[in-house]
């Protein structure tokens, strides 16, 4: 459903969201690591995160990457998928047509709309705070 450079950057968000609670800024070696991505792909889906405002990038001896406490919470997934993937999530055929419609629609067109619109749900009221909290808190995981 999410590219893997999504995926990557909403593990990588939560990472660096769970470490900005403590006030520790986490290497690009460290974000790698915890969401095993190569560091030269991490670091492209990190200068998205921070070129939408959505992480912040510190540079020297004490740099990293963080996210203000106060914004955690305000920071939902949408921005995350919008931010990587950009809209098509919400408008593309589920089986990757190039057309796909009302009025022409591929065979699961119907289905793939419900589906479509709860994830847009999912994705608009989970904010990166709950999942951090889950994670720190043991009810989730971010690895296997």
């Amino acid at each position: 459903m999410f590219s893997k450079a999504c995926e990557y950057g909403i593990k990588a968000s939560i990472f660096i969201a769970l470490n900005s609670y403590h006030g520790k800024r986490v290497s690009l070696k460290a974000i790698a690591k915890e969401v095993a991505s190569p560091e030269a792909f991490t670091a492209k889906i990190l200068q998205d995160l921070v070129r939408h405002d959505i992480i912040n990038s510190v540079k020297g001896a004490h740099g990293g990457f963080e996210i203000e406490k106060n914004d955690i919470s305000s920071i939902k997934l949408e921005h995350i998928v919008r931010a990587i993937d950009g809209d098509k999530i919400y408008s593309g055929c589920g089986l990757g047509l190039q057309t796909c419609d009302e009025n022409h629609p591929c065979p699961v067109h119907d289905k793939f709309v419900d589906i479509r619109n709860g994830l847009k749900q999912m994705l608009e009221t989970t904010n990166l705070e709950e999942l951090a909290l889950d994670i720190k808190s043991g009810i989730s995981f971010l690895k296997t």
